[in-house]
């Protein structure tokens, strides 16, 4: 996971044992001249006391002491020999010591010269190899092919320029899968949409062939206009809808949230649909022990439930009832729909809330899309919308969640 920041630890962890050393190397080797130095200095100035001592056997150990301690310079004596004491040593033997430390200094200075060249080589031998690696990946992506995997990742400059390409990687697969995936559920939806348009304006057409027909009974003329009307409204309807769920899929929506009482937004929708109830009387209860305030959005929640009531209505018995039931705590507030009907088959309750969905017991008339929208508000609204199956029919449970 860490390999290309290991590397660089060993580097350097590398790089710093060498430094420390080569530094006790060379610390050693100038303890060494100047130890070789001294003996030869001192070596020499023994030679020169027992020299004198042997001439001059009067003169004292410490007059001999002064003179080697002695701050007095004379460098006339040596002038005669053509000594130059600045740049030269008297003893010829220190000169030999001193050219012989300078080669071994050059000598050492060349091997870490030579050995940091190295260092440095390998290092950037390392990073080109990495940087082809990115070249490689770069290239695969220009090929769409996105198959990168990186499980090197450190902090050095390159493992971050490949932690964002990675990032930039699986970036441009999800854009391309769902890319593919939108093209996909596109075809899907003109497919509905088409098919949902094709049969009413098919309808249309065969009525508009008869209404041409000047020997048509007057009250069957009637008729057909009834059915171009309603045939109309239908694909008004379809057509409205799909307008309001392509503003949600591009989040072109935003709710704005006011807080009301909640039996006001129920009454609003049971009157939504009373012509609707009215033609199968079916009659709609509301049900709720106090009522209560709710920081929704107004319109599209009248929307939404409006929407669930039509379906119960739709699939209701003639002559039923709807229930709904409104209770409240502190983390949600919660709406039970009921519907007395021929309920939802096993097959179909996965899919009632998919777009264009529409079930085996669905009316002619049905398209498929008013629950579909539903949901989507009121997850919109921070809400979550659940059918449950019934003996005696089906329970639309909604949420609102106030956390």
């Amino acid at each position: 996971m860490m390999k290309n920041k290991e590397k660089l630890k060993k580097y350097l962890l590398f790089l710093a044992i060498f430094i420390i050393i080569t530094l006790g190397i060379i610390l050693i080797i100038h303890q060494k001249e100047y130890q070789s130095l001294i003996r030869n200095y001192n070596q020499k100035i023994v030679s020169i006391i027992s020299l004198v001592k042997e001439k001059y056997p009067s003169i004292t150990e410490n007059e001999l002491l002064e003179i080697l301690n002695s701050l007095k310079k004379d460098d006339s004596i040596l002038d005669k020999y053509y000594i130059d004491l600045t740049k030269e040593s008297v003893i010829l033997e220190n000169e030999t010591i001193y050219q012989r430390f300078i080669i071994i200094n050059i000598l050492l200075y060349l091997f870490i010269i030579t050995f940091l060249l190295f260092i440095f080589n390998s290092y950037n031998k390392s990073q080109n190899k990495e940087l082809k690696k990115i070249i490689k990946y770069l290239e695969k992506i220009s090929n769409k092919d996105y198959s990168l995997e990186i499980n090197e990742l450190s902090e050095d400059e390159l493992s971050i320029l490949k932690n964002e390409l990675y990032k930039i990687t699986i970036m441009l697969k999800e854009t391309a899968e769902n890319s593919k995936k939108d093209k996909l559920e596109l075809k899907k939806s003109l497919e509905n949409i088409s098919h949902q348009l094709k049969t009413p304006l098919t309808s249309i057409l065969i009525m508009l062939d008869n209404l041409e027909d000047n020997e048509l009974d007057d009250h069957l003329r009637e008729e057909f206009l009834r059915d171009i009307k309603r045939e109309i409204n239908n694909i008004n309807f379809l057509v409205q809808n799909l307008l309001k769920l392509s503003k949600f899929d591009v989040n072109a929506i935003n709710f704005t949230k006011n807080k009301f009482k909640i039996s006001d937004l129920l009454n609003d929708c049971i009157k939504n649909v009373a012509t609707l109830s009215e033609l199968k009387n079916v009659a709609i209860k509301l049900i709720m022990k106090t009522d209560f305030v709710v920081n929704l959005d107004y319109r599209w929640n009248i929307e939404a439930i409006t929407n669930i009531l039509k379906n119960c209505i739709e699939y209701s018995e003639n002559n039923s009832q709807i229930i709904l039931n409104v209770v409240d705590n502190n983390a949600y507030t919660k709406i039970t729909i009921k519907d007395f009907g021929q309920g939802i088959s096993k097959e179909d309750l996965p899919h009632i809330f998919e777009r264009f969905y529409k079930g085996k017991s669905s009316s002619f008339d049905s398209v498929g899309i008013g629950l579909s929208l539903a949901k989507t508000i009121i997850e919109k609204d921070n809400g979550s919308i659940n059918v449950l199956p019934d003996d005696d029919g089906t329970i639309f449970e909604i949420k609102y969640y106030k956390i």
